[in-house]
C-alpha cells in the first residue's frame, strides 16, 4: 500500500533501562544540590483518511530525558530528545546552569519520600496489541470506519475524515531525595466526521471510540453516532432568546468539567486566578454535585499509579454534595498552600516541568438515564455540542458565552434542530443549577468523563 507517511526515530533503550538511566542522574547530586530526572518513551501510530485513501500515517517513535536541578530554592530545568549518555551528561550540565538565572523560592523543591508515601494503586494499564498491530492493519480499521459510516444513514452526503490514533507511553522517574516510580500504558480511538446534507444544507456529525486496546474499538459505534448526530440537525433553525432549562450532551458535559477542573488546580489557586480562591468549604453548587478526580479508577483513560514526581495517586474528593473540600495539588503548590500535595502533578513529557491538574475528572452519576432526563425537562434545549468555550470562559469570574447547536426538548422527548444559539451564565450559577446528573457515565479521552446533564436554566441568545 503506497502511502504519504513520516517518521521521525531516535535511539531507543529497553524498557527497563528507563529507571536505570532516571538513577544515574539523580545519583550525580552534588552537596546541597537536589536532580530529579524524568525520562520517558513514546510510540505513536496517527492515520487520516479520506474518501477511500489514506491522507496520512505518521509512525513517531521518541524518547527523551528532563532534568530539574534545585540549590537553595532556585530551579534550573532542562531536556533533551535523546537518551544518548553524553547528551543526558550535558543536559544535566545545562539544568546546573539554568539554576542561576532562576529567582529563589522557599516552595522550589522536590517530593520527598514522605510526601511520596501511601497506598500504590494495582493498574494494568498496557495492552500488547497497541505495539504489535501493524500499521496496515491499524489503516484498514480507518478505511473500514470510513465506509461503515458512509453506509450509516442514505442522508449522509460524505465522510469528512476518519482519523485513527494510539500511543504507548513508558516512563521513569528518579530523585535525589529517594522518589522512584515507573508507569507504563496504552490508548488508542478510532473517531469519525460526518457530514450530512438536504438541498443545499450540511451538517456535520462527530462520533468515536477509544480504549486501551485496539480490540476494544468499536468502528461500528463511531460510525453510528457520527451519522446520528449529523442527520439530526438536518433542517435546524435558530430559535427565539429566551431562558430554558439547558440538557447537556456527555461530550459538552466533559468539556465543561474539565474547565471547571483546571479552576480546582492548585496552580489557578495559589495564583489567585480562579473563581474558587478562598471558597474552600463554602457551598458552591446543588447537592447533587460531587466531583472527584480519580487516576486510580482503571476506566479512566488518566489512570496512573503515580502522579508526574513520584507520587502515588489518590482519589481527591474536590465538591462532595456541593460543598468545595478540596483542590489539586503538586508539591510546589501544596506547599504554598500548606496542605501539601494531593499526588496530582501532571506534565506533557520530558520538555515541561510538573504543573498541578486532574487526570480523571468524573461527576457522580446519578440515577437517571438520558430519556428520564429529557422527561425531567419538559421543555428544554439540548446541547449536542458548544464552540469557544475555551476562549468564551472567564477562569476568574466564571463567565461565559459560547456558540452552540443541538435539538429543542419538548414534552420530555428531543424535537426540532437549532442552530446559530449562544448560552451564557456563569460556572458558579451552572453549579448551583445542576438539577440531575445522568447515570450514562462514560470515560472520555482528555482526562475527563462524560454524562447527560439537566441544568436548571441558562440564557438562550437565538433570533
Amino acid at each position: 500500500m503506497n502511502v504519504p507517511k513520516s517518521r521521525e526515530t531516535a535511539v531507543m533503550p529497553v524498557a527497563d533501562d528507563l529507571l536505570e538511566l532516571a538513577r544515574r542522574v539523580a545519583s550525580a547530586a552534588r552537596e546541597h544540590e537536589e536532580i530529579e530526572a524524568y525520562v520517558s518513551r513514546v510510540c505513536e501510530t496517527d492515520v487520516k483518511v479520506h474518501d477511500k485513501a489514506v491522507e496520512s500515517l505518521v509512525v513517531a517513535e521518541r524518547a527523551g530525558v528532563g532534568v530539574r536541578v534545585v540549590v537553595d530554592g532556585r530551579q534550573g530545568f532542562a531536556w533533551a530528545g535523546s537518551l544518548e549518555p553524553s547528551i543526558i551528561d550535558e543536559t544535566l550540565a545545562a539544568a546546573r546552569d539554568n539554576v542561576g538565572f532562576a529567582t529563589p523560592d522557599e516552595c522550589n523543591g522536590l517530593a520527598t519520600p514522605e510526601e511520596a508515601t501511601g497506598p500504590v494503586a494495582t493498574l494494568d494499564l498496557w495492552r500488547d496489541d497497541v505495539t504489535a498491530t501493524d500499521s496496515t492493519a491499524k489503516v484498514e480499521l480507518a478505511l473500514a470506519a470510513e465506509a461503515t459510516t458512509r453506509a450509516a444513514d442514505p442522508r449522509l452526503r460524505a465522510v469528512e475524515s476518519v482519523t485513527y490514533g494510539d500511543a504507548a507511553v513508558e516512563a521513569a522517574i528518579a530523585t535525589s531525595t529517594g522518589v522512584e516510580a515507573t508507569t507504563r500504558r496504552t490508548s488508542c480511538s478510532v473517531a469519525a466526521f460526518a457530514l450530512a446534507g438536504e438541498g443545499s444544507e450540511t451538517r456535520t456529525g462527530y462520533g468515536f471510540s477509544a480504549g486501551r486496546a485496539v480490540a476494544d474499538l468499536d468502528v461500528e459505534e463511531a460510525a453510528r453516532d457520527a451519522a446520528e448526530r449529523a442527520v439530526r440537525l438536518l433542517g435546524a433553525r435558530q430559535p427565539r432568546s429566551t431562558r430554558l432549562p439547558v440538557v447537556l450532551d456527555p461530550l459538552v458535559t466533559r468539556s465543561f468539567v474539565a474547565i471547571i477542573g483546571a479552576a480546582l488546580s492548585g496552580e489557578a489557586i495559589v495564583k489567585g486566578r480562579s473563581m474558587f480562591v478562598g471558597r474552600a468549604g463554602e457551598e458552591i453548587a446543588s447537592p447533587v454535585v460531587t466531583l472527584t478526580d480519580d487516576p486510580t479508577d482503571p476506566e479512566s483513560f488518566g489512570a496512573a499509579t503515580h502522579d508526574a514526581e513520584g507520587v502515588p495517586t489518590r482519589r481527591v474528593p474536590l465538591v462532595v454534595e456541593g460543598v468545595l473540600r478540596s483542590f489539586l495539588h503538586n508539591v510546589y503548590t501544596g506547599r504554598r498552600a500548606g496542605t501539601g500535595t494531593t499526588g496530582s502533578a501532571v506534565r506533557g513529557g520530558y520538555a515541561s516541568t510538573p504543573s498541578a491538574g486532574a487526570r480523571a475528572l468524573s461527576l457522580t452519576p446519578g440515577t437517571m438515564s438520558p430519556d428520564e432526563l429529557l422527561r425531567a425537562a419538559g421543555t428544554a434545549v439540548y446541547v449536542q455540542s458548544v464552540s469557544g468555550l475555551h476562549s468564551g470562559t472567564n477562569p476568574v469570574s466564571g463567565d461565559f458565552s459560547v456558540g452552540a447547536e443541538g435539538l429543542m426538548v419538548r414534552d420530555g422527548a428531543l424535537a426540532e434542530p437549532v442552530r446559530e444559539l449562544t448560552i451564557a451564565s456563569t460556572l458558579p450559577r451552572m453549579l448551583r443549577d445542576v438539577v440531575a446528573v445522568g447515570s450514562d457515565r462514560e470515560w472520555l479521552p482528555g482526562g475527563a468523563a462524560g454524562m447527560t446533564l439537566l441544568i436548571d436554566g441558562m440564557t438562550i441568545s437565538g433570533a
